[in-house]
């Protein structure tokens, strides 16, 4: 039939069922979620009501990421899903939701600490001490 965003489907408060009095209408439609995949960007046009479209991904590889405690905002690239509360299939299959962990570049926000308060977060590298052998 198709998804519908309506509530005839639910039951009365007495736990009794609702009798169905009218059909599905256009405005209650409801569409397939997207599954947003980890990839090369690509992005389906989707219409709207009132000559608007919406954006549906289908597979992004970068997000916009915030630091809330430094009110900082970047883009960077998204690397890996490591960990989602809802399933572990959508771990399994790469798939960003709301609310997954993942891991990001860094190099935008390191980038900007260094810019904005001069400490460098690389790792130094450790210089090799030459020892004197004695004869």
């Amino acid at each position: 039939m198709g998804i519908s965003r309506d509530g005839r489907h639910k039951l009365r408060l007495t736990g009794g069922k609702k009798k169905i009095h009218k059909k599905k209408r256009k405005y209650e439609l409801g569409r397939p979620p997207s599954n947003t995949k980890l990839g090369s960007k690509k992005v389906h046009i989707v219409r709207g009501r009132g000559r608007n479209y919406k954006f549906r991904a289908i597979k992004l590889d970068s997000g916009s990421f915030s630091w809330p405690s430094l009110g900082i905002s970047k883009m960077t690239r998204i690397i890996d899903v490591v960990y989602n509360a809802s399933n572990n299939e959508l771990v399994r299959t790469k798939t960003l939701v709301k609310n997954c962990i993942v891991l990001i570049d860094s190099h935008p926000f390191t980038a900007w600490d260094e810019k904005t308060f001069g400490i460098n977060f690389r790792k130094k590298k450790k210089k090799k001490r030459r020892r004197k052998q004695r004869n």
